[in-house]
C-alpha cells in the first residue's frame, strides 16, 4: 500500500479483514494525508487543516464513524455575504445552483466560464456560481468541465447538510490505523517510495525510509497517491498519462485563526459562513454549533493559486485582510494564534483535491483501472461518484482492495 491517507487506510482495513498481509508505506510522519487534525492551545475543539466536513450522503464515512464509536455533529448553514459594505443573508449554494439549471441541455462540454457567459442571469448569481466553483470545487472556472459541475451540483451535494466528525477526522483515521495494525498490518511512516516495478503477479517498490534506502516486494500494490503527486511526483505510470492529462488538482489554502474573543457573534449572531467574493480569502467560517473564537479562512482555485508558495506571514495577513473587509479593523488586534496550510505547496499533496477538465468526463474511471491485475489505484481522484471528498477517497480504497482480492 502506497499512502496512508483515507484511501490507503480504507484499503488496508478491507485487506486485513480478509486476512491478507499488508505493508503500508507513508511518506509523512503521520496518517491521514490531506486530512490533518490539530489542537490549538485555548481551544477545546479540534482544528482541521485539511478536510473538515462530511459532504453529501457519504454512507461509507458514516458507517466507519459508527464502527469507530464516533458520531457526526451537524454544522450550521446560516450564511452572510458582504454586499455594498453590509452583511446580508444569503444562501450561496442556492444562488450557485440557479446558474446550472440550463446545464441539462448541454450537448458538448465547455468550460464553466464559457457556459456561464451564455446564460442570462443576474450578476449576483454568476458571482456566487464562480465563487462556489473556485471555493467548493477548488477549480479554475476557465478550465473545469461544465458537464462535471452540472453532474456534481445536480446531485444535491452542494447544498446538502455537511456535518463534521466528532473529534475531527483525525479521530477516525487514528482508529483505522490502530485497527489495521491490530490485525497485523505493518505501517511504516517516513517511507518515501520513488520507484515501482512490476510484472503480472509481482511488484517491487523502493525508496527512502527515514533517509536510508529500502525496498519491498509483494504480489500486488495499491497506489493511493494524490493526483498532483501522480502528475508531478517521482513515481511515473506512463499507462495513466492520458487520464492524468484530463484531470487537474485544485489549489487550496486554509488559515485557522484563534482570536481572544468571537467578535463576529455580536455582528452576525447565528451566522456560521461568511462570503466576501472580492477578498483574497473569499470564504471563512466558524465552528457553530460549537462556540469557540475560531475562524477558518479558505481560498481555492485561482484565488489560492495566486497565493500559493507565499510566506506564512503573508498568508495570515491576507486572511486577516479578508476578515477586516467584512468586520472592520478590529480583528487584527484580537488575533491570538494561527495555523496555515498551503496544500499545493505541500510536496506530498501538490493540491487540495481534483477536478475534471473540459472534455475529461470518464477520466476518473480511466485512472482507476488496474494495470496487469497487479497495480491498483485509489484516491478521491479515482472515484466517479464522490470525488473530491473523504467519502470518495474511502470508497475508492475499498474498491481497490476488492479488486486486488479478486
Amino acid at each position: 500500500m502506497i499512502g496512508a491517507g483515507a484511501a490507503g487506510l480504507a484499503a488496508a482495513h478491507e485487506l486485513t479483514r480478509a486476512g491478507r498481509s499488508v505493508l503500508v508505506l507513508e511518506a509523512r510522519d503521520r496518517v491521514g494525508g490531506r486530512c490533518w487534525t490539530r489542537r490549538m492551545p485555548g481551544l477545546e475543539i479540534p482544528v482541521e487543516l485539511g478536510a473538515e466536513f462530511i459532504h453529501g450522503e457519504a454512507q461509507v464515512t458514516h458507517a466507519l464513524l459508527k464502527k469507530a464509536g464516533l458520531t457526526a455533529v451537524d454544522s450550521v448553514r446560516e450564511q452572510r455575504s458582504l454586499e455594498n459594505g453590509r452583511l446580508r443573508r444569503v444562501n450561496a449554494f442556492i444562488e450557485a445552483q440557479k446558474a446550472m439549471r440550463p446545464a441539462a441541455s448541454l450537448e458538448r462540454d465547455v468550460s464553466f466560464d464559457a457556459f456561464l457567459a451564455r446564460q442570462r442571469l443576474p450578476a449576483k448569481t454568476k458571482s456566487f456560481a464562480r465563487m462556489m466553483v473556485q471555493g467548493f470545487d477548488a477549480a479554475d472556472p476557465r478550465r473545469v468541465s461544465a458537464m462535471s459541475i452540472a453532474e456534481e451540483w445536480g446531485g444535491g451535494e452542494l447544498g446538502a447538510s455537511q456535518p463534521r466528525p466528532q473529534g475531527g477526522y483525525g479521530a477516525l483515521f487514528d482508529w483505522l490505523a490502530n485497527a489495521i495494525m491490530a490485525r497485523g498490518a505493518r505501517l511504516r511512516l517516513g517511507a518515501l517510495v520513488t520507484k515501482v516495478q512490476w510484472r503480472t503477479g509481482a511488484v517491487s517498490v523502493s525508496g527512502k525510509f527515514l533517509g536510508d534506502p529500502f525496498s519491498a516486494q509483494a504480489t500486488r500494490a495499491i497506489v493511493t497517491l494524490p493526483l498532483g503527486v501522480l502528475q508531478r511526483g517521482p513515481l511515473r505510470f506512463p499507462q495513466k498519462r492520458r487520464a492524468l492529462a484530463k484531470l487537474a488538482e485544485g489549489p487550496v489554502i486554509r488559515v485557522a485563526m484563534r482570536f481572544h474573543r468571537a467578535f463576529w457573534e455580536k455582528r452576525a449572531p447565528g451566522a456560521a459562513f461568511f462570503h466576501a467574493p472580492q477578498a483574497p480569502f473569499p470564504t471563512f467560517w466558524t465552528p457553530l454549533p460549537m462556540h469557540a473564537p475560531l475562524l477558518t479562512a479558505w481560498a481555492g482555485g485561482p484565488k489560492a493559486a495566486r497565493l500559493t508558495g507565499s510566506s506564512t506571514r503573508k498568508l495570515i495577513d491576507a486572511a486577516l485582510a479578508s476578515v477586516e473587509s467584512m468586520f472592520g479593523k478590529g480583528p487584527r488586534a484580537l488575533l491570538a494564534a494561527a495555523y496555515v496550510q498551503d496544500w499545493m505547496h505541500d510536496a506530498y499533496s501538490r493540491g487540495g483535491y481534483s477536478y475534471v477538465l473540459v472534455g475529461g468526463m470518464g477520466a476518473r474511471e480511466e485512472l482507476a483501472a488496474p494495470l496487469d491485475e497487479t497495480v491498483f489505484f485509489a484516491g478521491e481522484a479515482t472515484d466517479s461518484e464522490e470525488a473530491g471528498t473523504v467519502a470518495g477517497a474511502l470508497r475508492s480504497g475499498m474498491r481497490a482492495a476488492r479488486e486486488a482480492l479478486g
